[in-house]
């Protein structure tokens, strides 16, 4: 009897994105496995990192509370924010991960035994093992260093950046792109673009990996435009960013949200200046891509930690887990599909 492969699939971003697609994925029967960027600098994990001379926990945290299969208190402990006293703002799992970096003498190795009390169904992988952060040179010339700097300045979009680079320069962690090579699917984003996606391509090797692997690349296109960023953006703009960064038209399939949030919340971000992304759905000879798209949208309310020091600059229009992930399940087999009804006559 033929044994049937399990599928491995790979998803790069980080944040709430990240959360939000593993928290979908990891109810499937694929060998999964999330790389997460490490150039996260605000909130709680800004401050761990000063004063602690730690690697950034907050979006490998949110990961592997993701991929927990652990009780609902346990995962609920991991993002437990302090309101108040000195630990105000901080996210227990944060403190978790630093202890744990500390303990086993690097963060990698912190984050194994994490992932083993926490029941992790697939593996969290840190994109890079060095200590960088993220800086963008706009086009008149200033820079921004830090990626908590670049996500709250309402100008880069307006100025446009020149370049983006990590500093020191990072090389990729060997984990990471032995994962990327053998993968049967590649999933990127959703996620903020300039501080949650892009860091990671900007590590040396991993944009190389991608584009020697022989995997099928998902990009899941944001539901909102970032104000001061990403404004005016459509999809193919997106995806023509990453394909910049990556070197090479790599994107075989977009995933793309049709459904219009409700009007109270839509309202509450046209007045922020944020807008929904536009997809122009004429034939476009430079689109060598195709479009899933569906209903991808989270009709959950998402509420506002107050401990949270960075909530303000949080999206609360989401994508829905459950219905990104079966619409990756279906492109993962349509290869196989489109081979058995080629057989049809």
């Amino acid at each position: 009897m033929k044994r049937i492969k399990t599928k491995k699939v790979v998803t790069i971003g980080g944040g709430t994105g990240s959360f939000t697609l593993l928290s979908g994925l990891k109810k499937y029967p694929i060998e999964l496995s999330a790389i997460v960027s490490m150039a996260d600098d605000g909130g709680s994990t800004g401050i761990l990192r000063d004063e602690l001379g730690v690697l950034p926990p907050g979006d490998v945290r949110q990961c592997l509370v993701a991929l927990s299969d652990s009780s609902e208190t346990l995962r609920a402990l991991m993002n437990y924010r302090f309101e108040e006293g000195g630990l105000t703002g901080h996210s227990f799992g944060n403190l978790f991960l630093s202890a744990l970096e500390k303990i086993t003498g690097n963060f990698s190795a912190g984050v194994e035994e994490a992932a083993k009390i926490l029941n992790v169904k697939g593996e969290v992988i840190p994109v890079t093992k060095t200590d960088t952060n993220l800086s963008v040179e706009l086009k008149n010339g200033v820079v921004l260093a830090g990626e908590h700097e670049i996500n709250t300045n309402v100008e880069v979009g307006i100025i446009g950046i020149k370049k983006a680079f990590l500093s020191p320069r990072a090389k990729a962690n060997p984990r990471a792109i032995k994962k990327i090579l053998e993968a049967d699917l590649i999933i990127i984003g959703p996620g903020n673009h300039y501080c949650s996606i892009l860091p990671s391509f900007l590590v040396t090797g991993i944009p190389a990996a991608i584009r020697a692997s022989k995997a099928k690349v998902v990009y899941n296109c944001n539901l909102v435009n970032k104000r001061g960023h990403t404004d005016g953006f459509t999809l193919d703009a997106y995806v023509a960013e990453l394909h910049r960064f990556l070197g090479q038209d790599r994107v075989d399939f977009v995933t793309f949200n049709t459904r219009q949030p409700a009007q109270a919340l839509l309202k509450r971000y046209r007045e922020a200046s944020d807008e929904l992304v536009s997809f122009v759905q004429e034939e476009n000879p430079k689109r060598g891509y195709r479009v899933l798209k569906a209903d991808f949208l989270s009709r959950q309310n998402i509420p506002r930690n107050k401990a949270d020091k960075i909530a303000h600059i949080r999206s609360f229009i989401r994508h829905d887990s459950e219905k990104l992930a079966q619409a990756l399940m279906m492109i993962l087999e349509l290869g196989e599909y489109e081979n058995i009804l080629r057989d049809i006559s």
